[in-house]
């Protein structure tokens, strides 16, 4: 599958040793988090930033132009998410392969972050690829089908988890209840909270995040 993408490459026009790759929210698109590339970039100025528009169109309004979705969330069982998941599961695959191939880059090059259900995805992806990525950033998020993890994860990328406490869409206890279950099968997971922060990522998180990735890509 082709996805449309919005990129950030190096500035010093070399070819990129490092890779990370944005997961939007629900019913954004890449645009979104294509304006964090700049402030991350000052700690990573030899990385190609990769925004895709999620595959799907948001079924919450549809025909809506720019409104994207990973999964559906118009039926929150646990099953259905799940099953959404394991949808999206080889697109997300085959767009990593294709970053990796593109800029001759090795999985131990990549890491993925993702903002709310882009969160949810990369959680989800990146513990079951068959080569492990660098990094997970997972900014107001949370850990769907952990209860699946212990038998299906086959890589374990270093996590960090970035939660505004004040979050009224996804709850803030969810960074608590993915640490945990995460830490419980063997991955080295670190979690910020983020006092009197809604559902959004602000500059304190985006330093946050800009150090951990620049210790491992």
């Amino acid at each position: 599958m082709s996805f449309r993408t919005y990129d950030f490459e190096p500035k010093n026009g070399k070819p990129p040793t490092s890779a990370v790759i944005f997961l939007h929210g629900v019913g954004s698109n890449g645009r979104d988090l294509i304006s964090l590339a700049p402030l991350l970039a000052e700690a990573l100025p030899h990385t190609v930033f990769i925004s895709p528009d999620a595959p799907f169109e948001y079924d919450a309004a549809p025909g809506y132009e720019g409104m994207h979705q990973w999964f559906s969330l118009s039926d929150r069982a646990p099953e259905k998410m799940l099953a959404g998941l394991r949808n999206a599961q080889p697109l997300v695959d085959e767009l990593i392969d294709n970053v990796l191939a593109k800029y001759a880059l090795d999985a131990s090059k990549l890491a993925l972050f993702g903002f709310s259900q882009g969160t949810m995805t990369s959680l989800f992806v990146g513990a079951r690829r068959k080569e492990k990525i660098a990094a997970i950033v997972g900014c107001s998020g949370a850990l769907l089908a952990g209860e699946t993890l212990s038998a299906e994860a086959t890589a374990k990328p270093d996590i960090c988890l970035i939660h505004g406490e004040d979050d009224d869409v996804v709850p803030f206890a969810a960074m608590a209840k993915a640490e945990s279950i995460l830490k419980e099968n063997g991955f080295i997971v670190e979690s910020h909270a983020r006092p009197g922060l809604p559902h959004s990522i602000d500059l304190d998180g985006i330093e946050t995040a800009k150090k951990f990735l620049a210790a491992r890509l």
